[in-house]
């Protein structure tokens, strides 16, 4: 690892000290959700492996709540010195700035881009006391019963998707939210809430234990891992444009040099088997980039979300 340290160093142009005596302690790496969700998971599985190859611990600190923006805020007041970094989604950086009027940051010039992780998929489900077995029976089923059932989301991705679904068919659903989609599985399966879109970590162990139905996936294929679920379109609603996406970031004006090794750092171990077996199993598409391409995607899916919020009718808060 040191060589490709001292390598970057000589690419950028920059003294081999700074990069090579990096990191000296501990990094933290800040989690947007609650311990068990999928993106938890994902996390505490580059940690383990990305702390052998840098000699220094990465230890998870899990921040849920406000979609993200408590997380990030916290980033974006850190010091530039590496030591603290993000595992962001769309939530935090597509939802937060699409729904609120004052957000409490700006996407393009608070954080420092290093990598894009992955692509989520996401399912539709259902509680089993709900008598359906399709997305049109289901929205069927809520037109004949107006008030009746409620909806959880766990991040933006879950609450947008499902609210689209409700502003196209005109439907009197209460929306539930969540700080982060394990307590909201939970409730579905007790049938609190009858209804939720979450992702393929948090969902479908729970579907192929007989506890909740998967109705559709919310992307343009099927998953291989449920093959027998139909995309959102075949269920008979337009495909969405949003791309549920994890990324990793730094406080802004993250040193270069710093921003290269973590980059590769993290690019090594989506090569890893076992990383990308586990990511196989999270149904979590692995998908590195350069920071720019991870800047590019932010600029253009916050365009996609404003546009989606404001077609859903979510109301823009303070």
């Amino acid at each position: 690892m040191r060589k490709i340290l001292i390598a970057i160093c000589m690419v950028l142009g920059i003294g081999q000290a700074t990069a090579a005596d990096y990191p000296t302690r501990p990094i933290r790496l800040i989690v947007h959700f609650p311990a068990g969700s999928s993106t938890d998971v994902i996390a505490r599985t580059f940690a383990d492996n990305i702390s052998k190859k840098l000699g220094q611990q990465i230890i998870i600190d899990n921040k849920p709540g406000a979609d993200g923006a408590i997380a990030a805020t916290e980033l974006k007041r850190s010091a530039a010195d590496g030591y603290t970094i993000l595992l962001a989604t769309n939530s935090a950086m597509s939802g937060v700035p699409a729904t609120r009027k004052t957000p409490p940051y700006d996407v393009t010039t608070d954080f420092t881009p290093i990598t894009e992780i992955g692509r989520y998929n996401f399912f539709l489900y259902v509680s089993k006391d709900v008598p359906v077995k399709t997305l049109k029976e289901l929205i069927a089923y809520a037109k004949a019963n107006p008030g009746k059932l409620a909806y959880g989301s766990g991040n933006i991705t879950g609450r947008l998707a499902f609210a689209s679904v409700v502003a196209a068919n005109n439907l009197d659903v209460t929306p539930v939210p969540y700080k982060g989609e394990p307590p909201a599985i939970t409730d579905l399966i007790t049938n609190r809430i009858q209804a939720m879109v979450a992702t393929s970590g948090t969902g479908l162990p729970q579907v192929k234990d007989g506890k909740i139905l998967a109705l559709a996936t919310i992307l343009e294929k099927r998953s291989a891992a449920a093959p027998d679920v139909p995309t959102i379109a075949e269920a008979g609603f337009p495909d969405f444009k949003i791309e549920p996406w994890l990324g990793l970031f730094g406080p802004p004006n993250l040193p270069r040099d710093i921003v290269a090794l973590l980059n590769t750092a993290f690019k090594e171990a989506m090569s890893d088997p076992a990383v990308k077996q586990r990511m196989i199993e999270q149904d979590f598409a692995l998908t590195p980039s350069t920071p720019e391409e991870l800047g590019a995607l932010v600029k253009r899916q916050l365009d996609i979300h404003r546009k989606m919020v404001s077609a859903a009718g979510i109301e823009i808060i303070e």
